[in-house]
C-alpha cells in the first residue's frame, strides 16, 4: 500500500523515535518528556506531518478502561498539534507494541505496526520501527509472535494493572540492560540488520529513503546509488531527529552537539 503526502512550500516532515518515556524512573523520564515537548514547540510552526517511529513509550499496555499512568504533558501536546492541523503518524515498537485503540480514538492519531510506504512530493520512503526485520534475532522474533498473539494479550489483560505494568516495566528494563551487555547498541558495520533489510528490499522495490528507529544509533548509510538508510537514534542521550522539506533531508539533534552521526557513502 502506498500513502501519498503533498508537502506545501515552507512546510516540513519530521521523524523521531525511541523516546522511551517512563525509563529509567519518573524524574528522568519527566525531564526527557519536557525536552521532547520543547522540541515539538520548536517545530510546530513549519511542521506538516510528524512521524513518531516506535518505542515512544518504554512500556505501554492498554487495558479496556485503563492506560499507563503519566505522559499527560506529552499526550496533551500531541492533542494540541492535531488541533492545529498537524498530522501525526504513530508506529509501534518492541517496547510499546501493545497499543490498541486509545491513540486512534482519543487523539485521532493512526497507529501502524508494520513498515509503511510513503511518497512525499515524489520522494519515496519506507518507514517503520524496525524490530524483527532483517536476518538474525530469532529469539526476539519468536517472542514478538507471542506478544502479538491475541490469546496472550487477553490473558495479560486479566492481570491487575498494578501487577501487569510492574512486571512489564521490569522486563523492559531487563531487555535494555541485556542489549547493553551484548553491545547491541554499537555500530555493527555490514552486519547491521536493518541496513541489510534495506538492501534486500531495495533489490525488490526502490525507495529513496529507508527510515527506521530501534537501533538507538544515528545513522545515514548508503543502500544503493540513489537510496539511503536513515536510523533516527534515540532521545535518552542523542535527542536526534530527521526533517524533510520536500527536496532535502536533514538529520539533526536538539539541544545536543551534532557529533554522533554515523555516515557511510
Amino acid at each position: 500500500m502506498e500513502n501519498t503526502i503533498t508537502l506545501p512550500s515552507g512546510k516540513k516532515i519530521y521523524f523521531a523515535s525511541d523516546f522511551h518515556l517512563g525509563a529509567p524512573n519518573q524524574a528522568t523520564s519527566l525531564e526527557r518528556e519536557m525536552r521532547i515537548i520543547r522540541w515539538l514547540d520548536s517545530i510546530e510552526e513549519d511542521a506538516h506531518t510528524i512521524f513518531l517511529v516506535g518505542d515512544i513509550f518504554d512500556f505501554w499496555f492498554e487495558y479496556k478502561n485503563t492506560i499507563p499512568k503519566g505522559f499527560i504533558r506529552f499526550q496533551g501536546k500531541l492533542a494540541a498539534l492535531k488541533d492545529a492541523g498537524i498530522e501525526i503518524i504513530f508506529f509501534t515498537g518492541n517496547h510499546d507494541l501493545w497499543m490498541f485503540q486509545y491513540f486512534t480514538e482519543q487523539l485521532c492519531i493512526p497507529v501502524y505496526r508494520t513498515p509503511q510506504r510513503y511518497v512525499i512530493n515524489g520522494t519515496s520512503f519506507l518507514i517503520g520501527h524496525g524490530d524483527g526485520l532483517g536476518p538474525g534475532d530469532n529469539t526476539y522474533k519468536f517472542l514478538k509472535k507471542v506478544f502479538e498473539n491475541k490469546l496472550c494479550q487477553w490473558l495479560f489483560a486479566w492481570l491487575h494493572p498494578n501487577i501487569g505494568v510492574s512486571m512489564a516495566s521490569s522486563w523492559s528494563n531487563h531487555s535494555r540492560a541485556s542489549n547493553a551487555e551484548k553491545n547491541e547498541e554499537k555500530f555493527l558495520g555490514e552486519r547491521e540488520h536493518l541496513w541489510q533489510y534495506s538492501k534486500t528490499t531495495e533489490a525488490q522495490q526502490h525507495h529513496d529513503y529507508y527510515v527506521f528507529g530501534h537501533r538507538h544509533l544515528f545513522m545515514n548509510l548508503k543502500v544503493a546509488e540513489n537510496s539511503r538508510y536513515l536510523n533516527l537514534g534515540e532521545w535518552v542521550s542523542l535527542n536526534s531527529f530527521c526533517s524533510f522539506d520536500g527536496i532535502h533531508i536533514k538529520l539533526n539533534q536538539f539541544e545536543t552537539p551534532n557529533n554522533d552521526l554515523i555516515c557511510v557513502d
